[in-house]
């Protein structure tokens, strides 16, 4: 079913301009190339705009004891991904970080799962959010966070580390993307309040905060990511 969605992310705003009738940038050296030929007497200005690219995705994806009933779910859809966006990378975490990029790209996604099963060594384990953001910002963000990424953490916020530390380290992630998602499956229940010293560490980093247990809620997830500004202080559509 997550295969089959339909949905197409906001482009971002490329560095390379290209031509464009309706642009706003004039473009001289198209306009001064018209000088010579049937146009010369003319000379139409001519204009330019950005290049539209799609917009990096990086996902930290919570594989602890606590996340393991939602965890699958969010793994189908970033094997799903990459299809519909442009860069995908994936991470995922319980004691430590371990990139899965690599075995998402096997077509087959139960395939992609198994490897990515076989690859993890803390699955289900305890959870050390701080740690594991941290290892991120220091040997994977410079590398992977280029291009202005949505940055997208699922996790339910229930950390065994430090509250200072994960405090430092979101405020870090945050500075070095597009936007910062958090996803949390326990925001679907009633009357839900994110009490937890992990959540209330993270939320003044947070642009959005959105449930993440079911299809539903993934639908609204991908609405979002439909409707993200192409810059940091623009409001998104909705």
């Amino acid at each position: 079913m997550i295969a089959r969605m339909v949905w197409k992310p906001a482009d971002a705003r490329s560095r390379r301009w290209v031509a464009d009738g309706q642009g706003r940038r004039p473009d001289m050296r198209r306009t001064l190339r018209n000088a010579v030929g049937p146009r010369s007497d003319f000379l139409p200005m001519e204009f330019s705009a950005r290049k539209p690219r799609k917009r990096p995705l990086v996902i930290l994806a919570d594989v602890s004891g606590s996340m393991d009933k939602y965890v699958e779910m969010f793994l189908y859809f970033a094997h799903a991904a990459p299809a519909r966006m442009g860069r995908v990378e994936t991470f995922v975490f319980s004691t430590r970080l371990t990139r899965i990029t690599h075995e998402l790209r096997r077509r087959d996604p139960t395939a992609a799962l198994r490897l990515v099963s076989d690859s993890v060594h803390d699955w289900s384990g305890g959870t050390r959010i701080g740690e594991s953001i941290e290892m991120f910002n220091r040997l994977w963000s410079r590398r992977v966070a280029r291009g202005g990424p949505i940055g997208v953490i699922v996790s339910d916020g229930w950390d065994r580390g430090d509250p200072e530390l994960l405090r430092t380290e979101m405020a870090r992630f945050h500075r070095s993307m597009h936007r910062t998602v958090w996803l949390n499956p326990l925001a679907a229940r009633p009357g839900y309040s994110p009490e937890t010293q992990g959540m209330k560490a993270v939320l003044p980093f947070i642009d959005d905060f959105l449930p993440a247990a079911s299809l539903h809620d993934l639908t609204d997830v991908i609405r979002l990511l439909e409707s993200v500004p192409a810059h940091r202080g623009e409001r998104r559509a909705g």
